[in-house]
């Protein structure tokens, strides 16, 4: 099958489209004829050498997230038969025509979705939704403010605050912002001209917002910190400004506040299995009444693998960015 497997760490230029292996389906898993997969930042690191191999073997193949077909089942697999459609998350190895995952990470293509758009969905939805609700306990009437609100995460917390009935005060950059408005967003501020903390401070009457979804760390969590309300919870799920930073604790302890790190990738597969079957239940039928949608920049073909990492590197996508692989 064809695959695209890292020749080294570097640039996009180490992405190299291969002839390997097929999988093989164990007891427990679906092969699946993989449709689509979708970009992450997760991938771009991982291209530079700052996220390890997670199935160390001949070939390193990136990709977290994909749609496709079943195509044969394991001997103990219930859940699905041979054609069925299904997305999910797994820890590597989308980039490429055919992938395994466990049956019960699967989760069925939301009715009005399209099999090529679905790649789209389950990395960002599920980390979005995780963070804020899961994680964070953001419920309908309560505010969140969402950073680098035009990423892929981004536009897909801003949905899940609106689906709630949630207020959201969403960051972007200027050319970014009207996209991020027409997704739903209460305020959006432009981070290279306006002050998001002030912006927080007038949408909430000072009262700050209940919980912060922060990708980018760095010197924003002394300003998270600021926007806060009594007993508000930050999940930080990347840190694109920084990892490491200086931190006034003193001013998290009045506010009784949370601060919390999460990365979905990790997991182990008891969690993304039990994080997978409550998305499957909680949040798809969303996309069915059309709350949500996955919102997609562009698409590239398989081929084109390092002009797409080229694209987010240059952080000029609004939502996901699509790789086709099949038909």
């Amino acid at each position: 099958m064809r695959a695209v497997v890292l020749n080294g760490h570097g640039g996009p230029e180490v992405l190299t489209l291969a002839d390997v292996s097929a999988p093989q389906v164990g007891a427990e898993e679906v092969l699946v004829q993989v449709r689509a997969t979708s970009l992450n930042r997760a991938d771009l690191l991982q291209r530079m050498g700052f996220y390890p191999d997670p199935f160390p073997g001949e070939h390193e193949i990136p990709g977290m997230e994909f749609s496709g077909r079943v195509t044969a089942v394991g001997s103990r697999v219930r859940t699905w038969k041979t054609g069925d459609e299904v997305m999910g998350i797994v820890s590597g190895g989308a980039y490429a025509e055919q992938l395994v995952v466990h049956e019960r990470q699967a989760m069925r293509i939301p009715k009005g979705v399209s099999l090529a758009d679905a790649a789209a969905i389950p990395e960002v939805f599920i980390t979005a939704w995780d963070a804020l609700v899961v994680q964070g306990g953001l419920t309908s009437g309560r505010w969140a403010l969402v950073h680098a609100g035009a990423s892929g995460v981004g536009t897909a917390a801003v949905q899940i605050c609106k689906a709630l009935g949630a207020h959201v005060v969403a960051t972007c950059s200027a050319g970014k912002v009207t996209a991020v408005k027409a997704l739903g967003a209460d305020v959006v501020v432009d981070y290279t001209s306006q002050d998001f903390v002030e912006a927080v401070k007038q949408a909430t009457n000072s009262r700050g917002v209940d919980v912060v979804l922060c990708v980018i760390g760095g010197d924003y969590l002394d300003r998270n910190v600021s926007c806060l309300s009594q007993k508000g919870h930050i999940v930080q799920v990347g840190v694109m400004g920084g990892g490491t930073t200086p931190f006034n604790l003193g001013a998290l302890m009045p506010k009784r506040a949370k601060l919390s790190g999460t990365v979905l990738r990790a997991r182990p597969l008891e969690e993304k299995i039990a994080i997978s079957q409550r998305f499957a239940t909680e949040v798809v039928p969303l996309f069915e009444s059309g709350k949500l949608q996955p919102v997609i920049d562009c698409r590239f073909a398989l081929s084109d693998i390092a002009k797409a990492h080229a694209h987010m590197g240059a952080n000029a996508n609004t939502g996901k960015i699509v790789i086709d692989i099949g038909a």
